[in-house]
């Protein structure tokens, strides 16, 4: 059942046992891999970018088009670039065309506050939020992970892995993501370092243990888990 009974409604307050299952599951993950930090970055415009390049692939790839721009990953630099050479540069990402045409709309937002990541952090989460969505090839998952990594805002990130690890668990994932985020935000208070560990904690599990095709040996969900049948 949908957290939201209409997009531009309030969300519901979720149950007890869905704040149960939440909350659980975070505290096993919490306790079985402990604390550490994910996507750290001493470049808040590295973070943006590498939001968009891993858009439907690994990491892997998107370290390899980063090490392409090496000191041209710089907003400067590459709104300068033709759209062309930045697309060769970061093919490795795959989607290569549209993800340079997204990277330069992005850059083109970062232009109105020249290029100052302390200038994008005086405005709200929610003000934010709406001009980063309202950028061609930004969704929501996208504009999330650039709030928290990048811009130091917070906002619970919803991806495929998070839905995967609460559906086996026995969540009834909301299909929309902002229920489902919102069902997140009522459990955890507004904490942009929170939100990263978490995330994290989603990102490290679903790679180690959760796949499509699961690892179930060693899982620390084990015990709760419904099966590899449930994606």
């Amino acid at each position: 059942m949908a957290i939201y009974s209409s997009i531009n409604m309030k969300p519901n307050k979720i149950s007890t046992e869905q704040r149960t299952i939440i909350e659980s599951v975070v505290v096993d993950l919490s306790a079985h891999y402990g604390p550490f930090n994910w996507w750290q970055s001493d470049s808040p415009f590295e973070v943006m970018v590498g939001a968009i390049l891993v858009q439907n692939t690994a990491w892997a790839n998107v370290e390899k088009a980063l090490d392409k721009l090496g000191q041209e990953l710089t907003p400067e630099l590459m709104q300068e670039m033709p759209l062309s050479e930045l697309a060769e540069k970061i093919r490795s990402s795959g989607y290569y065309n549209q993800k340079a045409q997204k990277l330069k709309a992005l850059i083109q937002w970062y232009r109105e506050y020249n290029f100052d990541i302390e200038t994008v952090r005086i405005k709200s989460t929610t003000e934010l939020r709406e001009e980063l969505l309202s950028i061609k090839g930004i969704g929501n998952e996208t504009a999330d992970a650039i709030l928290v990594y990048a811009i130091k805002k917070p906002s619970f990130i919803i991806d495929a892995y998070t839905r995967r690890i609460f559906t086996r668990i026995g969540l009834d994932v909301p299909k929309n993501y902002e229920a489902f985020q919102a069902m997140f935000e009522q459990v955890y208070s507004k904490d942009t370092t929170l939100y990263a560990y978490y995330h994290g904690l989603m990102v490290e599990h679903a790679q180690q243990f959760c796949r499509k095709t699961p690892l179930c040996s060693g899982c620390p969900l084990f015990e709760r888990c419904l099966g590899p049948d449930i994606k």
